[in-house]
């Protein structure tokens, strides 16, 4: 077996029972306890697994840090990202995106297409949009203002998104899992996504390669619900898997 099938039938065992130590992961498989703790090694780099002496478990749910900090993380990879979805929508779309540092890396790169009509919960989305000109439409939910990721957020903001229609929901997310699907750190900003979701012809998550194989503590929604996962690398072979089962476009 080649070590790449190896790591992902390890972080699979993982996965599923929640613990499991080096020994019995070294008999599993019929290899040297030193090979598994490289493999471990490099499933905990990648962020699949925690390991723990003796062994390894399930990683921690994914948590988010400031709006400010997320700006310059991964930066590139963002910018990638933007620039695909870039090809993707066109003058004359309409688009529903939530707040996020990739979203709003996004928002940059298509606003000076001109000629959207853009839906948001994020003030400086908004902002990006209106201060481009070029008869791009915005429209700003209102509701509970949150400072941090200047957004809006709650029922009211919420109740505002069903006076719409898009053609596709942009949504940037904290984790996608082959069984759990799309999650978010953040519980009002999973329901905000949710409605968005359910009022868009096409849902496309935009999200680079860090958020793969990791789980976090609220539901957004399952795979079979996406349309599209736009990236900056393509997910590791489990995840591509779900996705291609899902009918998911890659992108």
């Amino acid at each position: 077996m080649k070590p790449k099938q190896r790591q992902g039938q390890i972080a699979a065992i993982i996965g599923r029972d929640g613990q499991v130590s080096v020994e019995a992961l070294a008999e599993r498989f019929d290899v040297s306890t030193e090979t598994i703790r490289r493999d471990l090694g490099l499933l905990a780099e990648a962020g699949v697994i925690q390991k723990v002496h003796g062994g390894a478990k399930r990683p921690r749910m994914q948590s988010e840090s400031s709006f400010q900090q997320r700006m310059v993380e991964n930066a590139e990879a963002k910018r990638a990202i933007a620039g695909k979805l870039a090809d993707i929508v066109e003058r004359g779309d309409t688009l529903f995106i939530d707040t996020g540092s990739t979203t709003l890396a996004c928002a940059e790169q298509l606003a000076p297409t001109g000629g959207m009509t853009v839906i948001t919960n994020s003030l400086r989305i908004a902002q990006v949009f209106g201060t481009a000109g070029l008869e791009n439409a915005v429209y700003l939910l209102g509701g509970t203002y949150g400072a941090d990721n200047a957004e809006t957020v709650g029922p009211l903001a919420i109740r505002q998104v069903e006076a719409f229609q898009a053609d596709y929901a942009v949504l940037t997310v904290a984790a996608i899992d082959a069984e759990a699907g799309i999650m978010d750190a953040n519980f009002d900003e999973a329901q905000m996504a949710r409605a968005m979701i359910g009022r868009a012809r096409q849902v496309v998550v935009v999200a680079d390669a860090t958020k793969f194989d990791r789980r976090a503590a609220f539901q957004v929604c399952a795979l079979s619900d996406v349309d599209m996962l736009v990236s900056d690398q393509p997910p590791e072979p489990i995840l591509a898997g779900s996705l291609r089962a899902a009918e998911v476009t890659i992108r």
